[in-house]
């Protein structure tokens, strides 16, 4: 009686990265992986510097929220010496494909790169990719998920000891913001949660603040200033 072996699982892997040009300082790239393409801008920054990595929502995209906070905010990181890496998914709303995706981002940053830490910021779905990946990736240093749904977020208390910012308007239409006080109450130490009296899922009508408040902590988490 033959007996069927168990099918090999294929490493996810890079395998190679396109430079399509450069505009007003940021790299227009695709990472090339064995499992399909992702388009990625990088800000860049010299190496041995940190480095933030930003990840859409269901939809995915590279610009986030707010009106394009992700080139917004890395624009102002790169002025402070952090590289910034806006990725699309391979398959959005794939919640394991797209933690894979970020995995395989910070690997980049981390050894193609030099950025030696590395912040991730995730908005809605994106925000329980953060989360997963954060938990999973020694080189992840701050985890920042913005109007995340609860979702795919079992591993919250695993972000420990990385410290892990919840930002959530409380007049969220899409996921309350119950869901961001979820994750709090799961998450260890260090952790925070803001939220934004009268802003919505998309985060525009608190544009201004979350921009202030979240450059403020990511740059006191990766550089240790305010």
């Amino acid at each position: 009686m033959s007996r069927k072996s168990k099918p090999e699982q294929v490493e996810f892997v890079l395998e190679s990265v396109t430079h399509h040009g450069t505009a007003e300082g940021v790299e227009e790239l695709t990472l090339h992986t064995n499992g399909g393409d992702m388009p990625a801008r990088y800000h860049p920054a010299p190496a041995g510097t940190p480095a933030v990595i930003w990840v859409g929502g269901s939809g995915g995209g590279l610009d986030g929220p707010a009106g394009g906070m992700y080139p917004r905010l890395a624009g102002q990181l790169s002025g402070r010496g952090a590289a910034s890496l806006r990725l699309h998914y391979r398959r959005p709303n794939y919640l394991e494909d797209c933690v894979l995706d970020t995995l395989l981002a910070v690997q980049y940053l981390v050894q193609q790169r030099g950025h030696p830490a590395v912040a991730l910021v995730g908005h809605s779905f994106g925000g329980a990719v953060v989360i997963a990946a954060g938990a999973l990736s020694e080189e992840v240093k701050a985890v920042v998920p913005m109007s995340s749904q609860t979702y795919g977020t079992d591993l919250a208390p695993q972000v420990s000891p990385r410290p892990l910012l919840l930002i959530h308007g409380t007049d969220d239409e899409i996921l309350a913001h119950r869901c961001s006080e979820d994750i709090y109450r799961r998450a260890r130490e260090p952790r925070e949660l803001l939220l934004y009296p009268g802003c919505r899922h998309g985060l525009d009508e608190c544009r201004e603040q979350v921009d202030r408040d979240l450059v403020a902590w990511l740059t006191r988490q990766l550089f240790g200033q305010g």
